[in-house]
C-alpha cells in the first residue's frame, strides 16, 4: 500500500495525478508540497497539503519519508523571467527532491519531463530537461520513470496560443508530436508508481496516448 509525495500538484498533470490518487485507495497517504494552500475542492483524509518553500527544501525532509516521488514541477521562459530562474525550478528543484527521496528511504522517483529532452542539445529548454534526467538518473533509486510528454493539453488557467492551434490541428501532427491531453500523463505516472517495475524506464508521448487516451 504505497505512499506518496507529489510536487507541482497545481499545474496541469500534477493536479490530474492528485485526483487519480485521491480516487485510488492503494495510495494510504499523499502528500503534497506546494507554494500555495489548496482550494476548497480538494478533499481526502489521507491527503497531506503542505505549504513548503522550495528554496529550503531540506527544512522539510520528514516529508520525503515516503515509497514514491512524484515531480510534475515545470515552468515556461515566460513565466520563469530569467534563464536561470527557469533552470532553478526545472533542474533545481526537481534534483533536490529527488536527493531527499534518496536520503529518507524512497524507492521510486517519477518525473515529468519533455519531448526533446537531451543534455547535448544546443536548445536550452531541452538541455536544461535533459540535465535533469542525468543528474536524477545517477541517484540509487531502484525504480525510475521519466514521462516526455509533447504539448500538453488540458484546462489551464492562462491562454496560450500555441496550445488553441494543436487541439484544431493536432490530428495532422506525426504520432509522437501529437498533444496529449495532461490526464494521459498523469495515469501513465501513477500506473508505473503503482507497478514499481524496477530500473530505468522513459515514457515516450507516442506510448502515452496510446496506452492511456481513454483518460483523455
Amino acid at each position: 500500500m504505497p505512499t506518496a509525495l507529489l510536487a507541482g500538484a497545481t499545474g496541469l498533470v500534477g493536479r490530474e495525478c492528485l485526483r487519480l490518487m485521491i480516487d485510488d485507495p492503494s495510495f494510504t497517504r499523499i502528500v503534497v508540497i506546494a507554494r500555495r494552500a489548496h482550494g476548497d475542492d480538494i478533499s481526502s483524509r489521507r491527503l497531506d497539503w503542505r505549504v513548503v518553500d522550495f528554496t529550503r527544501l531540506d527544512a522539510h525532509h520528514s516529508l520525503f519519508k515516503v515509497d514514491d516521488v512524484i515531480c510534475a514541477l515545470g515552468t515556461t521562459m515566460k513565466q520563469a523571467g530569467s534563464k536561470a530562474r527557469f533552470r532553478e525550478v526545472d533542474h533545481d528543484y526537481p534534483l533536490a527532491m529527488a536527493r531527499l527521496g534518496v536520503a529518507a528511504g524512497a524507492s521510486q522517483y517519477l518525473l515529468v519531463s519533455a519531448l526533446g529532452a537531451d543534455a547535448a542539445s544546443r536548445f536550452f529548454y531541452n538541455r536544461v530537461k535533459g540535465e535533469t534526467e542525468r543528474d536524477i538518473r545517477a541517484l540509487p533509486y531502484p525504480s525510475v520513470t521519466i514521462a516526455r510528454p509533447s504539448m500538453l493539453l488540458g484546462d489551464r488557467a492562462e491562454f496560450r496560443l500555441g496550445e488553441r492551434i494543436a487541439q484544431r490541428l493536432g490530428f495532422l501532427m506525426p504520432g509522437g508530436l501529437k498533444p496529449i491531453h495532461a490526464r494521459s500523463v498523469a495515469s501513465a505516472l501513477v500506473a508505473s508508481a503503482k507497478d514499481k517495475r524496477p530500473g530505468q524506464r522513459v515514457l515516450s508521448s507516442a506510448e502515452m496516448r496510446t496506452r492511456f487516451e481513454r483518460g483523455r
